[in-house]
């Protein structure tokens, strides 16, 4: 029974996620503030019962793509967008076009710079006591030969940086690429024919080093130690 429910959410989730394609097409063909239509009527478009039409508004406004105003002369408008809101659904759109994880990977590799920066300004004890959790977890993954396990700790690591920096945007941006980077990544392998447990120990070392060059506020080093982490043959981790 509960599979059966299961599968009987999944299926409304998928029609409901239809629905806001659909009516996310509308809003991108139409200027900021144009009425669509009542609720009604683009339900009826959708061919979707009411309650996966209102879950379908609840993702549309969650993405700040559209807005519900009552009364009379009420209805569904194409919402205002920021910026933010444009970006963010812009990385939402890469994502669902199954963008080239390479290119993820590029623009993650030159934002790391200015994360480092900023960790070396305002890290704290804590946040430095935060990482090197995750350099333990790294080593313990090196010990128990999983790089699977290896590899999701280096992105929690890279992930606990990136909350150092003050910068909202580039916090943001930076997170949404590593999510971007980890829902498409399928395999941990080395550049070359490096063994792949030497090749796990040594991006151990890195990592460890760049944590020590953190606390010690060594800017030279950590972002000597940052360069060689990104044009290394197998950038990816």
């Amino acid at each position: 029974m509960s599979t059966a429910r299961d599968a009987a959410r999944t299926s409304a989730s998928s029609r409901a996620e239809q629905a806001a394609q659909r009516i996310a097409a509308l809003a991108e063909a139409a200027r900021p503030g144009a009425r669509l239509g009542t609720k009604e009527l683009l339900r009826t478009q959708c061919a979707v019962s009411v309650g996966t039409f209102n879950e379908s508004l609840r993702l549309l406004q969650s993405r700040g793509l559209v807005t519900v105003r009552p009364g009379p002369g009420g209805g569904i408008f194409v919402a205002e967008q920021s910026p933010m809101v444009r970006l963010g659904n812009s990385v939402l759109a890469l994502d669902a076009q199954g963008t080239d994880v390479a290119d993820a990977v590029r623009i993650r590799d030159a934002l790391d710079p200015l994360l480092i920066e900023d960790a070396l300004w305002h890290a704290s004890p804590a946040d430095i006591a935060d990482l090197r959790q995750q350099i333990e977890a790294m080593a313990e993954a090196v010990t128990a030969a999983d790089p699977v396990a290896f590899v999701h700790a280096n992105w929690k690591l890279h992930a606990r940086i990136a909350e150092i920096s003050p910068n909202p945007l580039l916090r943001s941006l930076y997170k949404n690429l590593l999510d971007l980077i980890e829902a498409h990544t399928l395999a941990v392998l080395p550049g070359s024919d490096q063994p792949l447990a030497e090749y796990v120990a040594q991006r151990h070392e890195l990592h460890r080093d760049l944590v020590d060059a953190l606390d010690a506020r060594d800017r030279d080093t950590a972002l000597r130690l940052i360069h060689e982490h990104n044009t290394s043959l197998a950038g990816e981790t």
